[in-house]
C-alpha cells in the first residue's frame, strides 16, 4: 500500500487521555501512607487552644515528625528551595523544623498555625491526600507516553501480536554495531518469522522543539537499523501536536518506510500477521 502523509496528518488525533490519565491514585495514596503516622501525630495539633504547648509534646516524643511538614503547604522534599526568613537571610525549608521555635515560626508565619486551631481541617491524612492530588496533576505530562505506551500494548494484545516491552539494544550485537556506543531502549519488540521489528510509540497533543529531535533522531537511526539483515524500525506516533513539525515529520516520513498511527497501526498489524 503507498504512503500517503496528507492522510497521515488528517487522522492525528487530538489527544490520547484516557480516564487514568488524570491521577494516580495508586501513588498518591502511597505517598500518603508514607507519612501517615506522622500526620496523625500532628493531628494533635488540630483545635489545640496553645499551639505551642501541642507542638513541644509532638517535639518530646519524636520531633522527626516535624519533617513532613512541608507537604502541609504543598512543597515535595525533592522540591524543597530555600525560603527568606524575617530578617532576609537565605534559609533551607527544612531549617524551620530543627526547633520547637523555627516551627511555630513557620505555623504562625505561613498561617497554618491559625488553619489547625481554627479546625478548618479535621483529618491531616484527608488533607494531604487532597494536596497529593493536586501536586500529581504536575505528573500528566509524563503520564501521555505512558498512556500511549498503554493503548498500543492492548492494541498489541487485541490482535494477539506477541510483543515484549522496553527491551534494550544490546540484546542484538548487531544493531549495537551499527548503533555505537549509545545504548537504545525500544518500547516495543515483535518477533516474528522473517523479521524483528524494533518499535518506538509517542504522542504529542502540543508542539515544542523536542517533536523535531525526535524525527531528526529515528530518520537517523531507522536506515541503519533497516540496514541490519532481519530487522526493522518502526515508529508509532500520534498527536495534533505533529501540525507544528509538520515538515519535519514529513522528511521522517520519507525516510522510515514503517510510520503509523493509532489509525493506521492496523496495517501494521495486518503484516505482522502476514
Amino acid at each position: 500500500m503507498p504512503k500517503d502523509f496528507d492522510k497521515f496528518m488528517s487522522q492525528l488525533k487530538e489527544t490520547n487521555q484516557t480516564l487514568d490519565f488524570f491521577c494516580d491514585f495508586a501513588k498518591i495514596a502511597q505517598n500518603v501512607d508514607d507519612i501517615k503516622l506522622s500526620l496523625c501525630m500532628l493531628n494533635s495539633l488540630i483545635g489545640a487552644t496553645d499551639l505551642r504547648k501541642g507542638v513541644e509534646t509532638i517535639w518530646n516524643r519524636d520531633p522527626k515528625t516535624f519533617s513532613v511538614m512541608d507537604i502541609l503547604v504543598a512543597v515535595r522534599k525533592r522540591d524543597r528551595k530555600k525560603i527568606l526568613d524575617a530578617v532576609g537571610n537565605c534559609v533551607r525549608l527544612e531549617s524551620m523544623f530543627d526547633t520547637v521555635d523555627s516551627i511555630m515560626v513557620f505555623l504562625e508565619e505561613t498561617g497554618l498555625g491559625d488553619i489547625l486551631q481554627n479546625q478548618k481541617i479535621q483529618n491531616l491524612v484527608d488533607y494531604v491526600f487532597g494536596i497529593e492530588t493536586g501536586l500529581d496533576t504536575n505528573a500528566r505530562k509524563n503520564r501521555s507516553g505512558h498512556i500511549m505506551e498503554k493503548t498500543v500494548a492492548r492494541i498489541f494484545a487485541t490482535a494477539g501480536i506477541p510483543f515484549r516491552q522496553e527491551v534494550y539494544s544490546s540484546e542484538w550485537p548487531a544493531i549495537t554495531e551499527v548503533l555505537g556506543d549509545d545504548e537504545k531502549r525500544f518500547d516495543f519488540v515483535i518477533k516474528t518469522t522473517a523479521k524483528v521489528y524494533l518499535i518506538e510509540v509517542n504522542f504529542y497533543s502540543s508542539g515544542g522543539s523536542k517533536l523535531n529531535e525526535v524525527a531528526r533522531s529515528y530518520s537517523d537511526i531507522a536506515p541503519k537499523i533497516n540496514a541490519v539483515e532481519g530487522f526493522e524500525f518502526v515508529w508509532i506516533t500520534d498527536g495534533i501536536g505533529w501540525n507544528s513539525a509538520k515538515n519535519k515529520l514529513q522528511e521522517a516520513y520519507g525516510i522510515i518506510p514503517s510510520v503509523y498511527n493509532l489509525t493506521s497501526i492496523q496495517e501494521f498489524i495486518e503484516l505482522v500477521r502476514n
